[in-house]
């Protein structure tokens, strides 16, 4: 079953990232805000020492740190980033983050520009009328 989006994409809102950002003791919260075939923007809330293991993401990305401070990894490169910060990685780069202290941070997934829908390869061009 999937999670039903904050934001319903045909009606404008507004949200309180702070209001909506949760926390679980030892854990880590995620909820989606927002999902279309080109985007989607997911809060998450980390509680201190908690971590997401390396891994890629087939779309480009952009993480903004709303509160607190986390440990970031880009190519096992550590990068501290703290509130305000943001973040872009494009897709395929090896990343992974751990919080250093509670911490919350909004991220944005964008799929690569001539991504089909199933996000596996370009969608290829028609065929001339000639070659049909």
């Amino acid at each position: 079953m999937s999670e039903q989006p904050l934001i319903d994409p045909s009606q404008e809102n507004i949200l309180s990232l702070a209001n909506e950002t949760q926390f679980a003791p030892n854990g880590i919260v995620s909820r989606t805000l927002f999902r279309t075939a080109a985007a989607r923007v997911v809060l998450f809330g980390f509680a201190e020492g908690q971590e997401l293991s390396e891994h890629t993401s087939t779309s480009q990305a952009l993480i903004q740190i709303l509160s607190g401070e986390c440990d970031f990894s880009l190519a096992g490169t550590p990068h501290r980033l703290k509130a305000g910060d943001l973040l872009y990685m494009p897709p395929g780069l090896a990343h992974a983050v751990k919080a250093t202290q509670p911490f919350s941070m909004l991220l944005t997934l964008f799929k690569p520009e001539g991504a089909s829908r199933d996000n596996s390869r370009p969608t290829p061009a028609p065929l001339p009328a000639e070659d049909r």
